[in-house]
């Protein structure tokens, strides 16, 4: 969970939803649209995560200004196969076709046992434990993936090909909260590193390299041609295998969907050039459901994944710290507060939100 100290404002989760969806709907989205836009984006605020909740929403709104999110989008099913699908989501904004998409994943996985689809034609979608958390509903596992613009080079590269490319697996259990492990390919998400520009800090070792493929601390270093690492940061502490997670998401959401990929993905700032050539269509999502039951009884394995979770749990902890957490831990933790003391914002964020509202004649 961040925190942000003394400094930030709490708005309540009805508050705000109440803001986002008629920033949406000024955007001209659809009433049922705007909801479920909303609920992608605030999750990610309520989750802790607020890199990715309302503090993109103006984001969204450029992007949508410079004619590159179709608020109105006809989401079509271009190929199927009783457990896969291929899916156009006609520029939409992404937190409203991943969820479309991950609907038609959970109903293939009803009747199939598994159900996969990947996404093309897209844009951002938020978090990617929103969409794949849609599935522990069902009673399924759930799977979401999404590339990203290229800010990341991959091991020995000075260019930057890859984007973050999230992953997220949620998994079901009995007692036990889910296991929700959502997570980018690179060291840092940029969602962190925006954090530290607006605290005007430096990063961590291992983060970022200079246009040269140095290693840098500058927080800022993106914007003089520098790029993000991919996870493990060098290749002695194995970048490598973060290279090959973020191309797996890129291909996966990609090329397996007819959307962009490297270095030709859109990017999320309106006011960068869109790449030259593009091979594909937007940008591209993958996302699965499978039924636990398709596997083995699903009592039996709801049983075992309360031991297994219960058994890490209780994991002799190393010197100062208090156990080990487990995936989704904290963001179910943070959830939980945020609702009952309302979400915390940044005042750059609040101001941001502001400006957003006077567009549209909002009150925030």
């Amino acid at each position: 969970m961040h925190t942000f100290g003394v400094m930030e404002k709490r708005i309540t989760l009805l508050q705000l939803e109440k803001f986002v969806s008629g920033v949406f709907m000024a955007m001209g989205c659809p009433l049922d649209d705007a909801a479920v836009a909303t609920r992608a984006l605030v999750a990610a605020d309520l989750r802790g995560i607020d890199s990715h909740g309302v503090a993109r929403l103006s984001g969204y709104v450029r992007l949508w200004e410079a004619g590159r999110i179709n608020a109105r989008p006809e989401i079509r099913i271009l190929h199927e196969s009783p457990s896969t699908a291929v899916i156009d989501g006609d520029g939409g904004l992404g937190l409203v076709v991943a969820p479309w998409a991950m609907k038609v994943a959970i109903a293939k996985a009803g009747l199939a046992g598994t159900g996969w689809v990947a996404v093309c034609n897209s844009n951002h979608f938020g978090i990617a434990a929103h969409h794949a958390m849609m599935a522990l509903d069902h009673g399924m596992t759930g799977m979401a993936m999404t590339n990203a613009s290229a800010i990341v080079a991959p091991t020995f590269s000075a260019e930057r090909l890859l984007g973050t490319n999230p992953i997220c697996y949620a998994i079901p259990a009995g007692e036990e909260p889910p296991f929700v492990a959502d997570f980018a390919t690179t060291t840092a998400a940029n969602g962190k590193l925006e954090i530290l520009q607006r605290k005007g800090a430096d990063t961590p070792d291992g983060w970022l390299q200079d246009a040269h493929g140095k290693p840098v601390n500058d927080a800022h270093a993106l914007r003089n041609g520098g790029a993000l690492l991919p996870l493990g940061g060098d290749r002695e502490h194995g970048s490598h295998k973060g290279f090959a997670l973020g191309a797996i998401v890129d291909i996966l959401s990609g090329v397996f969907s007819g959307a962009n990929y490297g270095p030709w993905v859109p990017p999320f700032p309106a006011y960068v050039p869109m790449p030259e050539n593009q091979p594909g269509r937007g940008l591209g999502h993958f996302l699965g459901a499978m039924r636990v039951d398709a596997f083995r009884p699903a009592e039996a394995f709801r049983a075992d994944m309360d031991r297994w979770i219960r058994r890490f749990r209780t994991a002799r902890p190393v010197t100062g710290s208090e156990h080990v957490i487990i995936p989704g831990d904290p963001e179910r933790e943070s959830e939980a507060e945020r609702r009952v003391h309302g979400i915390p914002l940044l005042p750059v964020v609040w101001d941001d939100l502001r400006t957003v509202g006077e567009k549209f004649g909002i009150s925030l």
